[in-house]
């Protein structure tokens, strides 16, 4: 599958005709491998919580309190990765390899010093942050110890996030779905002997999670700067000049997504704030419904890989007709196999939260918010891979504002006037009627074409 890939990619960069079959076959070929290393991440957080949660709600909530403050760290080292991995999509696609391989070594430069500078961040307010989150003393020196070693992990997840994108970018969606599928491994071995033979708890879950991310970002590092046939930094003959111009680029496509990240991150942290008065059950039940829900939507940002990865290549090919076809395509696949998916949700939630929580209580109001959820999957599906086709083509900023708006506006608004009435219910479905808001507008824009622009 993937020397198809490689051929059919080839096509691209060439200005070689397409027909619908290859177009199909690239498409899968190029999603099933991310899909698998996307599913794999989230099982990460996932085997946390299911270990976690065996030792009662008290270490469930602890995790739940911090996991929105964590991926919000996460979405923007993604979002700088994101920045640079776009231009070498670019520069790729038009088969200017040298070019693509001088942005990889700035993005390693810059984003090793953006990491340390996060890391810095998190090491700074790990004591405060629980109780800023709504948080009981109870659960407070938990939530701390586990965000503070998550936080000494952030440069070995920025290099894994980094390194994984520029690949993907060349095509190469194998290699990170075999490194992410050994991360998850990893990571059950690692947290059993932390939190079961070692007996550390909650804190265990952090460490194992942080020996996963080295023992995995290292050879990551190694494919993408010494065995990629595209991107290994040997292949220079020139010398290394520092160009601003790479960065100013990077920052243009990175600054709406990391903006974004943060606001949409900091919502999810109203959102717990919301969630956190409404007790202990509330919080683990919303922080494990919303771990299995990320099972299902993963196939999505899967499918959305393969479509940033698409349109970049045949942006930077110049290649207007292919790219919108990838696009249509892309984000109807997307839609059907999450509405797939949602099916699986519903009939499955009491097995998925099972998993996760021996606790009666937490079972019960999880299966419930999870099913209410599962209506919505394929309008996620359609702003998943619709931004994700945005984000290939450069064009950020509007589709940055469209999802701002949609979860403050929508999202939050609901959430509050509906929890104190409804608990953990009332919140669930405003997420599920802003979800299907959300597809709506991007299906819209999709089909506008206002995203073209970006290649005008």
């Amino acid at each position: 599958m993937a020397k198809r890939s490689d051929a059919l990619l080839e096509k691209i960069r060439l200005g070689n005709p397409m027909t619908n079959m290859e177009k199909l076959n690239l498409i899968i070929g190029l999603s099933v491998p991310s899909m698998l290393a996307q599913i794999t991440n989230v099982l990460m957080f996932f085997i946390d919580a299911s270990m976690v949660g065996h030792l009662g709600a008290a270490a469930s909530a602890s995790i739940g309190l911090v996991e929105s403050t964590i991926w919000l760290m996460g979405s923007v080292m993604g979002a700088m990765s994101m920045g640079f991995s776009v231009q070498v999509a670019h520069f790729i696609g038009a088969n200017d390899f040298s070019r693509a391989r001088q942005v990889f070594r700035h993005a390693l430069i810059f984003g090793g010093i953006f990491s340390l500078f996060m890391c810095v961040i998190g090491i700074s307010v790990h004591n405060p942050l629980p109780f800023w989150l709504g948080g009981g003393a109870d659960i407070a020196a938990d939530s701390s110890r586990y965000f503070f070693i998550y936080s000494l992990t952030l440069p070995f997840v920025l290099l894994f996030h980094l390194t994984s994108s520029m690949l993907k970018s060349s095509g190469n969606m194998r290699t990170p779905s075999l490194l992410s599928i050994m991360m998850c491994a990893l990571d059950v071995a690692f947290n059993y002997i932390f939190i079961y033979i070692l007996n550390m708890g909650v804190m265990g879950a952090a460490l194992g999670t942080m020996a996963a991310y080295i023992t995995t970002s290292l050879p990551m590092a190694w494919m993408a700067t010494c065995k990629s046939k595209i991107l290994a930094l040997r292949l220079d003959n020139e010398k290394f000049k520092w160009m601003w111009d790479y960065v100013r680029n990077a920052l243009k496509i990175s600054l709406p997504i990391a903006v974004q990240s943060v606001l949409m991150s900091g919502a999810q942290v109203v959102s717990t704030l919301i969630v956190a008065p409404l007790g202990n059950i509330a919080i683990a039940s919303n922080s494990f419904a919303i771990t299995a829900e990320s099972l299902c939507y993963m196939p999505g940002y899967g499918i959305g890989d393969a479509a940033t990865t698409l349109v970049g290549q045949t942006h930077g090919a110049n290649r207007l007709d292919l790219c919108k076809s990838f696009a249509y395509m892309t984000v109807g696949i997307g839609m059907l196999v999450m509405a797939l998916m949602g099916i699986i949700m519903y009939i499955f939630a009491p097995e998925m939260i099972g998993v996760l929580s021996p606790v009666e209580a937490i079972r019960t109001l999880g299966t419930k918010v999870l099913r209410i959820e599962a209506f919505a999957e394929p309008f996620f599906a359609a702003s998943i891979v619709a931004y994700s086709v945005c984000v290939g083509a450069g064009d950020t900023l509007k589709p940055a504002v469209m999802n701002f708006l949609s979860m403050w506006c929508v999202r939050l608004t609901m959430a509050a006037a509906l929890a104190p009435h409804y608990g953990l219910t009332g919140v669930w479905i405003a997420m599920a009627v802003e979800l299907t808001f959300r597809g709506t507008i991007f299906l819209i824009r999709l089909f506008r074409g206002k995203w073209l622009l970006t290649m005008q």
